[in-house]
């Protein structure tokens, strides 16, 4: 197989598109649209998100350290990316869009009513790492929506539709390949 050589870049495709959802000192909530972020630890959970610091978010997060992570759906795709182009110093992103504030349980940040998944997040250390700071944040509480459980109470992420992120596309996840474990298990 034939390759070209590019300049050093991101290439770790596809991602996925979250809406993290915070709210400043005088509780004007805000949304942003971020595709960096990610899982960092399980024990204890942990994640991150990398934000520029001249966005509007940044210094609401700075101040507050806190956040929530939406996770994103065909139906929220056209509200994740209105959330990564407009900025929250020009439009209140829940009213112009329609989404629902829920009080969260563990932070002031609100979560996103029609997301699937919240991932309240409080910060334990910034690190500016050049275009983007990152936030590590400890995972405060998990919500999931109860109509994406079984009669087991198994969780089903994929009746939601999830969306990554792509090269400037988004993507509605699709057809399961396997489940962890599925290439060594015996048939």
């Amino acid at each position: 197989m034939v390759k070209e050589l590019w300049k050093p870049g991101n290439m770790l495709y596809p991602l996925p598109v979250v809406m993290v959802s915070m709210t400043d000192r005088q509780g004007r909530n805000n949304i942003i649209t971020i595709a960096w972020t990610g899982t960092v630890c399980t024990n204890p959970p942990m994640v991150s998100i990398s934000v520029r610091p001249e966005r509007y978010s940044y210094p609401i997060l700075q101040d507050t350290g806190e956040f929530v992570i939406n996770l994103t759906t065909r139906k929220l795709v056209y509200a994740a990316d209105y959330c990564g182009v407009k900025s929250g110093r020009e439009v209140d992103k829940f009213s112009k869009l329609g989404l629902t504030p829920l009080r969260a349980d563990r932070v002031m940040a609100p979560l996103i009513g029609e997301s699937p998944v919240n991932i309240e997040c409080r910060v334990v250390q910034t690190m500016p790492l050049g275009s983007h700071c990152m936030f590590l944040a400890k995972v405060e509480a998990v919500h999931a929506g109860e109509e994406y459980m079984d009669g087991k109470h198994k969780f089903h992420l994929e009746k939601a539709e999830p969306v990554v992120y792509s090269h400037g596309a988004y993507y509605v996840c699709g057809e399961q390949m396997g489940t962890f474990g599925y290439s060594v298990r015996r048939k």
